[in-house]
């Protein structure tokens, strides 16, 4: 395993996110259109408070998810490079009497992560989750892409080489994309364009934190409530345990008493031994410590990270 992943999974290390699409709204009308849009309480924050929301379809299926941080004068959007374009499309499609107005500054600015079990000694640390401050000239927000701890850092893309000195200064390795992907299959936590697109329901992630069930209309809104009252879902993420070192690919079948019951959607070798991974289960095999069979080997089910 290479420096920068042992540094994600047992201190911390810098990982460069500026791929990551980030777009400003501002306007008298944003927090109202984005609270029309999504499936979280936006006009519910507060300067320097954020959360996590799913934008869907109005057939109720995740077309994006993004971090929002609210400003004093606009919301920052952080999403995956995938739905970078469709998710500023899709937004810019219902502004219509609203005044609000859309920017995409991803190729002004920059964005890393500082990422790991002991990031949060390493900078200002802003809690609870999606909170931020000002830290020279940059934003400072409790999100973490690979693992559940981190900090990451928003700013002019000028000031981007001023803060990856001061991490280097203090002691920080660097980690690429790949140590990034390992560290966060490890700690089974799913990623949009990897485990679930499109074609996904909110309830199938288990990500409650990104909804609310209260906050009144928006799109996709009546089948995610028509979800909610059935009670269940036919399948939900989970992730694995493999023993054995060959890794299972994309689409590999799961099976529980001799029956089909999920696919695999993301794996990746252990440093330890085994193989570590991602897949959609079946109702109702989706158990933690449940043993199926993938590739004709055990494997442990775990919850995946929310």
């Amino acid at each position: 395993m290479t420096p920068g992943y042992l540094a994600l999974r047992n201190g911390a290390a810098v990982l460069d996110l500026s791929a990551r699409g980030r777009i400003r709204v501002v306007g008298e009308d944003r927090a109202r259109l984005l609270h029309a849009m999504s499936t979280n309480h936006v006009q519910g924050l507060v300067d320097g408070s954020g959360l996590h929301a799913f934008f869907l379809s109005a057939q109720g299926r995740i077309m994006a998810d993004a971090c929002i941080l609210r400003f004093p004068d606009y919301f920052l959007l952080d999403t995956e490079p995938e739905t970078r374009t469709p998710l500023f499309e899709h937004l810019d499609r219902f502004i219509i009497a609203d005044d609000v107005e859309l920017e995409d500054v991803t190729e002004q600015t920059f964005c890393l992560g500082v990422e790991g079990p002991q990031s949060l000694g390493i900078l200002p640390c802003p809690a609870p989750p999606y909170t931020h401050v000002e830290w020279e000239g940059c934003t400072l927000a409790a999100i973490a892409s690979s693992g559940p701890t981190g900090i990451r850092l928003y700013g002019p893309i000028n000031l981007m080489p001023t803060v990856l000195a001061f991490l280097e200064k203090a002691g920080v390795p660097t980690a690429t994309a790949r140590d990034a992907e390992l560290a966060r299959i490890h700690n089974f936590k799913p990623r949009y364009g990897s485990d679930f697109d499109g074609s996904t329901l909110t309830g199938e992630t288990l990500q409650t934190h990104s909804m609310h069930y209260q906050k009144g209309c928006y799109i996709g809104q009546e089948i995610v409530e028509r979800v909610r009252s059935r009670g269940h879902v036919n399948r939900t993420m989970m992730g694995f345990r493999l023993e054995g070192h060959s890794v299972p690919g994309p689409g590999s079948t799961l099976y529980s008493g001799g029956k089909e019951t999920g696919e695999v959607t993301s794996a990746a070798e252990a440093p330890d031994g085994g193989v570590f991974g991602l897949a959609w289960v079946r109702t109702p095999h989706n158990k933690p410590g449940l043993i199926v069979g993938i590739d004709g080997r055990p494997a442990e089910l775990f919850a995946a990270l929310v």
